[in-house]
């Protein structure tokens, strides 16, 4: 049995370039349906719903969409309200936007886009008076992250988020640990997802071992770190 004292540092399979199209299209839909099974866009509606009250607009960007059903979940609870949603997804693989837009109605006004996160939220940002982003949230995105490329993530999101920003991430647990693999055999989702997904928990972190990731990224106590159910930690931050 793996030891999850530690976060693991093994590569995922999906992460993988050579990945075969179809194969990485089944994962990215499998991972949706993960994703409504164990409640994962909560804690983002949450933060949402608390960093815009009282606003009748919001700009945000989901980076690393996948299947972009977060940016979905996003775009009915805002249109719900009747608040005008600004939603843009980025993401490093240049397979998901296509994906991504497949499964997104017609009448949700969503923006997939594929490549550096950095350089678009800067092009963004310099793109006239309403340029840039309110809100850059993330789902199951930063344990894919190397330590620097967390920091130099969660830096970016300091800088440019004018209200705020939100990490939703999983919590190294071994209850998860175990569970996952009977949960994914039982939903009969694919072989890789099984397998990732506990990878994905092993290489992710525990509430504790947030705070000195935060100090080294330069950001102090107006972060907060949330244990949310099933086996989530999000990170988030409001101005």
């Amino acid at each position: 049995m793996r030891a999850l004292d530690r976060p693991a540092q093994q590569h995922e399979q999906m992460d993988a370039a050579d990945l075969d199209p179809a194969t990485y299209a089944r994962i990215l839909t499998d991972l949706a349906q993960v994703n409504r099974w164990t409640f994962a866009a909560r804690p983002t509606l949450d933060f949402v719903a608390r960093a815009v009250k009282g606003r009748d607009r919001f700009s945000l960007l989901d980076v690393g969409f996948g299947d972009g059903d977060l940016l979905r979940a996003i775009a009915r609870w805002a249109r719900k309200r009747g608040i005008r949603a600004t939603l843009t997804g980025i993401d490093l693989n240049p397979r998901s936007a296509a994906i991504a837009a497949a499964a997104t109605p017609r009448h949700l006004p969503i923006d997939y886009r594929t490549g550096d996160y950095r350089a678009h939220v800067e092009a963004a940002e310099a793109d006239g008076q309403n340029g840039g982003f309110d809100l850059i949230v993330s789902s199951l995105v930063a344990h894919h992250m190397t330590p620097a490329e967390l920091h130099d993530f969660l830096r970016v999101m300091e800088e440019h988020a004018r209200i705020g920003w939100h990490i939703n991430d999983l919590h190294r647990h071994r209850f998860a640990h175990i569970g996952f693999p009977l949960l994914a055999r039982t939903m009969r989702w694919h072989r890789i997802v099984r397998e990732d997904g506990q990878l994905s928990i092993a290489r992710a972190f525990r509430p504790r071992e947030w705070p000195p990731v935060l100090a080294e990224a330069g950001i102090g106590t107006e972060a907060r770190v949330r244990r949310r159910f099933p086996f989530r930690i999000c990170v988030e931050r409001l101005r």
